[in-house]
């Protein structure tokens, strides 16, 4: 999976398609994504010691990894991921709209 935690993402596709956020977390097993703010579904929750009133919580749900594209940090916009090999043999995520490469 080409997509690492904090990266910025806008959704492609579903009911939330357009809205943009970060990663949370990575679910490669599954193939899914935790995108902030994107995906909320509403879990009734028992009363914990953490949370002592429980009641009904809204929590980031994961979406599919095919369904968010990386924003590009230089124009903005969607973009695919490449990966180019460097001089000293190491490899490194490239966007394939601006060519410049992103941060791991």
């Amino acid at each position: 999976m080409r997509l690492k935690k904090g990266d910025l993402v806008r959704v492609m596709a579903g009911n939330d398609r357009g809205k943009e956020g970060r990663i949370l977390k990575v679910l490669p097993e599954a193939g899914r994504v935790i995108v902030e703010k994107v995906n909320l579904i509403k879990r009734h929750q028992r009363p914990t010691q953490i949370n002592p009133r429980g009641g009904i919580i809204e929590k980031e749900a994961p979406i599919h990894a095919s369904n968010v594209m990386l924003v590009c940090p230089t124009k903005k916009e969607p973009t695919r991921i490449g990966k180019a090999i460097l001089s000293d043999g190491s490899r490194a995520r490239v966007s394939k709209k601006s060519g410049d490469m992103l941060s791991d």
